[in-house]
Order: C-alpha cells, then sequence, then structure tokens
C-alpha cells in the first residue's frame, strides 16, 4: 500500500509539472539543474543576458515553497517596498539555515553560473574569479563581512510591482541571480511580468519582458555584462522588475548567490 501511494504521488508530481517541461520533476532538484543544458543556458545568457529553465520545480514544490510566507520563523526580515520607494508589495529573507529546497538550489545552481561569471569578468577585463563552490564564495562574503542571507520570498497583490533595481549587498556580487516563478499566470494572477531592461554605450535603453509559467526559472545578470561591440567589448548594464499585478497573489522565490553585510 505505501508504495502504491509512493507511485501515485509521484505521477501527480509529474502530471502537475508544466507540459514543456523537459525535466522529470520525480528527481531531486539537485539531479534536474545538473540535467539542464548549459551550453544552451550559457549562450542565452551571452547573448541576451537571460535564460529560461522551464519546469524547474514542480507544482507541489511552488506550492510548498508559497506557503513558507507565513512561516515567520523562516526569514530574518520583512520588507514593504511602499515605505522603501521600491514599489508595492512586499518580500521576507530567509533567515540561516535556509529550508533545504532552496539551500539545494542555491548550491546546485551556483557551479555552471560560476563558469559563466568567470568568463564574463574575463571578457570585462575584470580580476575578480570565482571559486567552483558556493561554500568557498560565501567564506569570501563572510570574510568581508556579508553573513546574512540574500535568497527572498516575494508576494504581490493587485496594484502591486517591482521597481527596476539591481541587487547589490556588498563589495562581493556575483554577477548573476535566479528569480522562480511560484504562482500560475492567468490562473492564480494576471499582469505581473518579469521585465529586464539593458542600457547599452550611448543607446537608448531596451526592455525584454520574460515569460514564465509556474516552476519556470529566469537565470539573470544581477548588475552588468559584456556585450561585444564593432571594435571592443562594452560592459552593459542592466536593471530587472516586476510589472503591475492586476488581479490575484504572485510568489516568487529570489536565489541570490552573494550574501549581505
Amino acid at each position: 500500500m505505501k508504495d502504491a501511494l509512493l507511485k501515485d504521488g509521484a505521477k501527480r508530481r509529474r502530471d502537475e509539472a508544466p507540459a514543456d517541461s523537459g525535466r522529470d520533476a520525480s528527481l531531486p532538484v539537485e539531479m534536474r539543474v545538473a540535467a539542464a543544458d548549459w551550453d544552451a543556458i550559457g549562450a542565452a545568457l551571452d547573448a541576451d543576458g537571460f535564460a529560461v529553465m522551464t519546469g524547474l520545480l514542480d507544482a507541489g514544490e511552488c506550492a510548498a515553497g508559497a506557503a513558507l510566507y507565513g512561516d515567520d520563523g523562516r526569514f530574518r526580515r520583512h520588507i514593504h517596498m511602499a515605505q522603501h520607494g521600491y514599489g508595492r508589495g512586499e518580500y521576507k529573507y530567509f533567515a540561516a539555515p535556509l529550508p533545504g529546497l532552496v539551500a539545494a538550489l542555491r548550491a546546485a545552481l551556483y557551479p555552471a553560473l560560476a563558469d559563466v561569471a568567470n568568463r564574463w569578468n574575463e571578457g570585462l577585463n575584470d580580476p575578480v574569479r570565482f571559486p567552483p563552490r558556493l561554500d568557498s564564495f560565501l567564506a569570501r562574503c563572510h570574510d568581508a563581512g556579508q553573513t546574512r542571507p540574500t535568497p527572498l520570498l516575494l508576494k504581490y497583490g493587485p496594484g502591486d510591482y517591482n521597481c527596476l533595481h539591481q541587487d547589490l549587498y556588498g563589495e562581493h556580487v556575483f554577477p548573476l541571480q535566479a528569480a522562480i516563478l511560484l504562482s500560475e499566470p492567468e490562473r492564480d494572477f494576471t499582469g505581473g511580468a518579469f521585465v529586464l531592461t539593458e542600457q547599452r554605450p550611448r543607446m537608448q535603453s531596451r526592455a525584454t519582458v520574460v515569460p514564465l509559467r509556474r516552476g519556470d526559472a529566469v537565470i539573470f545578470a544581477v548588475r552588468h555584462r559584456p556585450v561585444q561591440g564593432a571594435q571592443r567589448r562594452h560592459r552593459v548594464n542592466l536593471r530587472h522588475g516586476v510589472s503591475t499585478v492586476q488581479s490575484g497573489e504572485r510568489y516568487t522565490l529570489g536565489v541570490i548567490f552573494h550574501d549581505a553585510k
């Protein structure tokens, strides 16, 4: 009977995963991350400054992640955006130790992204290089006084939005981060699109709306990336935000790799 229930639960998780997911949602998240097409992700990041991983989390994981918002013991700080001029809505920073899924995602995504980050810094003639493991990079942050965890949960309701911004928390900044949508567009909420803007030298800003479904992750540049110009590489600045939510509630998990002072 127990085996039957386990099989039924695994089937239900697969059935609830996004239809375009190329990942087996019954696998541990570390294996899903490892199985991703990192050559394609790296190419998209180089070309556009962002890449989408479809169906990284299944429906049950998304629901469980969003449900954490009501457990204040999981968090170290609660921010109301309007009080700081950040927009409207709210978010909470997780306290240490991070929830298991959040910690697993952070550790699993980091190594492949460190390769991209090192390539970007090389292209920008930036001497900073990132170690292959997250714990080594976090030790660097902690030695500089950046000891507070930065992964967070964001909650938006009708009329809420997030102004364009960059997530910088101290001297040490990892150049990439991830946001995972935990709610289903057009069912749980309407509006609330993820938006990126890019400012190239001597050009007007370009905006990109990134379509996401529940469980999708968007990986994107925190602050800047290299772009090849006619004669040399340029340092291109990026910002991200969320457009106004029209109805319902929108939950997002933010995975930032550097800690905060």
